[in-house]
């Protein structure tokens, strides 16, 4: 059965995540499963994740987070996934820092309640 808080589906040439609630474990496991299947099976490269209704995880959630991105650009080598975060506030956003930052800036960007600019940001790969 799957989580109703988590939604992962291709929307044009985009991954769309959308987690609500307080996140935990479980659910990020699914979520990014469902990711990576989606990745490996339309070739997408650009993911969005709308943490628009998010609550603030626990930090061990965080860290998670952190060692999920590591494992997919392992599973996915060079066809690793541009990722736009879609936050509601300062605190979520400090946190999707924590759990994305690693990865580096050319990689991933924080958005502030701004689907238009998240989505023009993925379409644009040449920065």
């Amino acid at each position: 059965m799957r989580d109703e808080r988590i939604w992962v589906e291709p929307v044009g040439s985009v991954i769309v995540a959308r987690v609500r609630g307080k996140p935990t474990a479980e659910m990020l496991r699914e979520c990014e499963r469902r990711v990576l299947e989606l990745a490996q099976e339309t070739q997408h490269v650009r993911l969005l994740y709308d943490a628009l209704e998010l609550e603030a995880p626990e930090i061990e959630v965080v860290r998670l987070q952190q060692e999920l991105e590591a494992a997919r650009q392992t599973n996915l080598g060079s066809a690793s996934l541009r990722t736009a975060i879609l936050v509601p506030n300062t605190r979520i956003a400090y946190l999707a820092r924590i759990a994305f930052g690693h990865v580096g800036e050319a990689k991933y960007r924080v958005f502030y309640n701004d689907f238009g600019a998240a989505l023009k940001w993925l379409d644009d790969l040449g920065s």
